[in-house]
């Protein structure tokens, strides 16, 4: 489904972003990279938390084409809009962060202990990777929103 789609469904919204605002975003993303990590967590936080980082760096890339979330479903809308804002090679992961999506909205609201270990793992993998992705993106497609800094 195309970013113009979406946004005719009322499922985004214009958006007009700043090299700020995706910094500060970006280091949302690395203080959930890190506190993902943190000992004593339990799976099902360290998964939360590495989940979040993941929609906040898809979040990075519709905010670069010039939308932003909007209405119900804002997380599922995020994981569509990806696949169209970075294209097809992202279709896969994007669909993996949206099943994760759907795992941590199980351990948020319904019931503790449904994440195991080694799902945690891959996700923070998958997180950690997809930053790398996602400055590289940056770089190449938008680099007025990616601060010298940042990297």
């Amino acid at each position: 489904m195309s970013l113009e789609d979406l946004y005719r469904q009322g499922r985004l919204k214009q958006h007009k972003t700043s090299a700020k605002e995706i910094k500060e975003l970006l280091q949302v993303v690395d203080r959930d990279l890190k506190d993902a990590e943190i000992k004593g967590l339990s799976a099902d936080r360290k998964f939360a938390t590495a989940y979040n980082a993941a929609l906040g760096l898809a979040t990075i890339s519709l905010y670069c084409k010039g939308y932003r979330p909007h209405g119900l479903g804002q997380h599922y809308t995020v994981f569509q809009a990806m696949k169209e804002s970075m294209g097809a090679g992202f279709f896969e992961l994007a669909d993996y962060f949206n099943a994760c999506r759907v795992k941590r909205n199980v351990i948020d609201y319904d019931r503790a202990g449904g994440i195991s270990k080694g799902e945690t793992e891959k996700l923070l993998k998958e997180a950690r990777h997809f930053r790398e992705i996602t400055i590289h993106w940056l770089q190449s497609n938008h680099p007025r929103f990616l601060c010298a800094d940042r990297g």
